[in-house]
């Protein structure tokens, strides 16, 4: 389904708004270690760790919502509960994988290795809304934190005070005449009473938006020229269903002309990657740009993929998995519908086969380790007892590695692999499901989305 949230929706005057034994010498490899403290949120905002960007571009902070480095106040933010967040969770997986089900094309006309224009990326459906940047709108500039919404759309939090463009110098509505009202297709509800361009969004949760389409200059945090001089975006009047995000907007990142990376792309390719910290304590990145030639050799690279019928999704194909250093034998066709990698998912889906053989293998590791499972949680069903556990606050779990068509490995770093005591991974309804690779696998990898050269690349230990 092409995504409607493209947009960046800005308010006008308004609100969018143990007693585990240690590893053996030699089985690094096998096994990771688990820092205790990063099983439990943060309270205070960690020292940032954040590498220098593969890119010469632009980069902005990016801090999970709920954390405590988040731009939005903390009084204002609503902490969902583990539960809540899975159920969420498993709402957005849903959506996303009836975009990949025979009701709309057959499950073999999926995702292909295809040239694209602009990739997806960053954000979330129904809620979700888990990571966040700051950039500032209009003369003089208004900061807003914008977050990650949906499949292409990042959302913009509040951080002082609210964009009103009747005060801005460099704001201008489009007319209803004007070929940037004409692209917005189906979104345009036609002229207000001045013959000023309109637009309607309908959101998969129910959420919805309407208001005036026009322009105006738009900053990244941490840089003092504008990026944008005539950045388009809709200036939300009427809205519903944003009451709790207490944030300002939504950008997009996809690849219709008024997704920001296609406003970027003159300057800065069609290419951006993102880094999402381990913790909600610790910040990451989000940068536009393809790396550099000296950095390019950091990333493992694999092809991208992309949908004809739902081009909102950009997807990469697993070939096999390994725990503990050992490869799962999984049949090679488990795999053949392809993933889509998504940030507004939170916990990696794979097909049945494939997460059966994920899941004896890593209980057998942790048997090893002498921890007894414990009760599921929600839809993750591989769940231990670390109580009474641990030596020097860390704990031992098997490494668990994603490998990719053309020999990538992407070996996830300890906080990528259990969530809440859980391994974080579930099951699709069956192995012809497309998968969904989660934002809890990418912590601390630069994903990199070079849509110029149809790949997708990791580079770990970015933050």
């Amino acid at each position: 389904m092409a995504s409607v949230a493209q947009l960046l929706l800005l308010p006008c005057i308004i609100m969018i708004t143990y007693h585990a034994l240690v590893a053996r010498a030699g089985d690094e490899k096998s096994y990771k270690v688990l820092s205790a403290s990063s099983l439990k949120p943060g309270a205070v905002c960690a020292e940032p760790k954040v590498r220098d960007s593969s890119s010469s571009g632009a980069t902005v902070p990016l801090n999970h919502r709920h954390g405590p480095c988040s731009p939005v106040p903390s009084g204002k933010k609503k902490q969902p509960t583990f539960t809540e967040l899975l159920r969420r969770d498993q709402l957005r997986a849903n959506y996303i994988q009836r975009q990949f089900s025979d009701e709309h094309y057959p499950r073999t006309g999926g995702l292909q290795q295809s040239e694209a224009t602009v990739p997806i990326a960053l954000g979330s459906l129904l809620n979700t809304l888990e990571y966040v940047i700051t950039v500032s709108i209009g003369s003089p500039a208004v900061a807003h934190h914008v977050h990650r919404h949906r499949q292409r759309r990042v959302l913009v939090a509040l951080q002082s005070r609210l964009y009103d463009p009747g005060t801005s110098s460099t704001y201008a509505p489009f007319s209803c005449s004007a070929p940037a009202c004409a692209q917005l297709g189906r979104r345009g509800t036609g002229c207000s009473s001045g013959s000023t361009c309109v637009y309607s969004v309908k959101y998969g949760d129910g959420s919805n938006t309407t208001g005036t389409y026009g322009s105006d200059t738009l900053t990244l945090a941490g840089t003092s020229e504008p990026l944008i001089s005539g950045f388009q975006f809709g200036c939300s009047a009427v809205e519903h269903g944003f009451e709790e995000d207490n944030t300002d907007g939504l950008m997009g990142l996809g690849g219709d002309a008024q997704s920001f990376v296609s406003q970027t792309a003159a300057t800065y390719g069609s290419a951006f990657s993102y880094c999402l910290p381990p913790t909600w304590n610790s910040s990451g990145f989000l940068t536009l740009g393809a790396p550099s030639s000296s950095t390019s050799a950091a990333f493992s690279t694999t092809p991208m993929l992309r949908s004809k019928q739902a081009a909102t999704f950009y997807g990469l194909l697993l070939r096999g998995i390994s725990v503990g250093g050992k490869t799962l034998e999984i049949p090679s066709s488990v795999f053949s519908a392809g993933s889509i990698v998504d940030s507004g998912t939170v916990i990696t889906r794979l097909p049945p086969t494939a997460y059966g053989a994920l899941s004896a293998a890593f209980r057998d590791g942790m048997a090893r380790y002498q921890y007894q499972p414990a009760a599921p949680r929600g839809l993750l069903d591989t769940c231990f007892d670390f109580t009474g556990h641990g030596e020097g606050n860390n704990f031992t779990v098997p490494s668990v590695a994603l490998v990719l068509d053309g020999g990538a490995v992407v070996d996830l770093h300890p906080n990528g692999i259990v969530q809440d005591g859980c391994l974080a991974f579930a099951a699709t309804d069956d192995d012809g499901r497309t998968g969904i690779i989660g934002n809890v696998q990418q912590r601390t990898f630069e994903v990199l989305y070079d849509v110029g050269q149809s790949v997708f690349g990791f580079r770990p230990g970015a933050c």
